[in-house]
């Protein structure tokens, strides 16, 4: 194993179910360790850590701030719900701590922004959590929709994200609470949605959003349930996307081009940890009188020696290194990506607010 010097040192602000996952993505990553972990009681940070078995070195804290104020924290990954965001992540860049965030980023746009400053400022790397774009299979899904003589030009795109949670869920998970996450399934499910369109289009904002009236909330108004549409005026493309805590799990993209399509049923969280898979055709036809068709879709494998959380950390960590060496300066893509994300989150949660009109980007 590498030594603390060639590794990033991760500290955890918050005891939250997915910063388990990311526990042990760290210690898969081979450039990065776990140093510190926190949450509000020191009590709660203690179980954490013996849920999960971490070792005696990892510091466990009783609040946030001892693990901003710890000098050997180099980064820090922040699953708080998305009303804290803004305070610790600018924080934390402030304390010259690297920012991981979970998803949605921020309450809106403009806190975000505030965010995004902060890290610059501060000459820290910015990332959010959303893992499948560090899939070694999203690499192939963009060579296959950049092929112009394969693909063509993109027409369409349909995305899903939803599950079915137990009946406790909605009364206890910080996902349905108005003052904690207040875009409840949009922000949760839809963001991933809105992030594979924007990405298939390679990040080219819609000129407008308009959320469908079968939206469906929660007593106190939180999105449980919508179905969302764009347009791309000048590109002559749509996009439709269905994000909700009220159906059986999807996970589903399908993108279709003037010449080929594509279409993976397991995007946010592969099938297998070890081997993921897509679908794809080019140059499809119907066979004669129309009773086949002249080929079958390809299926494209592609296997993969990490998790895709444990990429991701592997990538934020090489980035951090970097800055950390003086040997690059803070990669502002993944901010340019998460804000544009948020950007069309704003406009679909102001669609629904305001009667589901069409809002134009």
């Amino acid at each position: 194993m590498a030594n603390d010097k060639t590794q990033v040192r991760f500290g955890i602000l918050g005891c939250a179910e997915i910063a388990r996952k990311l526990c042990r993505a760290i210690n898969l990553s081979p450039n990065s360790t776990l140093h510190a972990i926190s949450s509000r009681s020191i009590e709660k940070a203690k179980q954490f850590a013996i849920k999960n078995t971490l070792p005696e070195s990892v510091k466990v804290y009783g609040s946030y701030e001892d693990v901003l104020d710890d000098p050997f924290v180099d980064a820090v990954y922040v699953p708080l719900p998305t009303s804290l965001h803004l305070k610790w992540a600018m924080l934390a860049a402030e304390k010259k701590k690297h920012v991981l965030l979970e998803k949605p980023t921020a309450l809106n746009v403009e806190e975000l922004d505030r965010i995004l400053d902060a890290c610059r400022s501060n000459g820290v790397q910015f990332m959010d959590g959303s893992m499948w774009y560090h899939h070694p299979r999203t690499e192939k899904m963009k060579e296959f929709v950049s092929d112009t003589n394969l693909f063509g030009r993109v027409k369409t795109i349909y995305s899903s994200s939803s599950y079915l949670p137990p009946p406790q869920f909605f009364e206890n998970n910080i996902r349905t609470k108005a003052d904690l996450d207040s875009f409840g399934a949009l922000g949760d499910a839809g963001w991933y949605c809105i992030g594979a369109i924007l990405w298939a289009m390679n990040y080219k904002l819609p000129t407008t959003v308009k959320a469908l009236p079968a939206t469906t909330f929660n007593s106190t108004g939180v999105i449980m349930s919508t179905t969302v549409a764009f347009h791309w005026e000048q590109e002559e493309a749509t996009a439709t996307f269905y994000c909700s805590f009220l159906s059986h799990e999807t996970m589903d993209v399908s993108v279709l081009g003037s010449k080929g399509s594509f279409h993976v049923e397991d995007w946010i969280i592969p099938y297998e940890e070890s081997s993921a898979s897509f679908n794809l055709t080019s140059a499809a036809r119907f066979a004669e009188l129309h009773i086949g068709w002249n080929m079958k879709e390809q299926v494209v494998q592609v296997h993969n020696e990490l998790p895709q959380e444990a990429f991701m950390v592997r990538e934020f960590s090489r980035l951090v290194k970097g800055i950390k060496d003086c040997e690059i300066r803070p990669d502002t893509m993944w901010g340019d990506i998460s804000r544009k994300s948020q950007v069309v989150l704003d406009a679909v949660k102001s669609s629904v607010d305001n009667g589901f009109k069409m809002v134009y980007i």
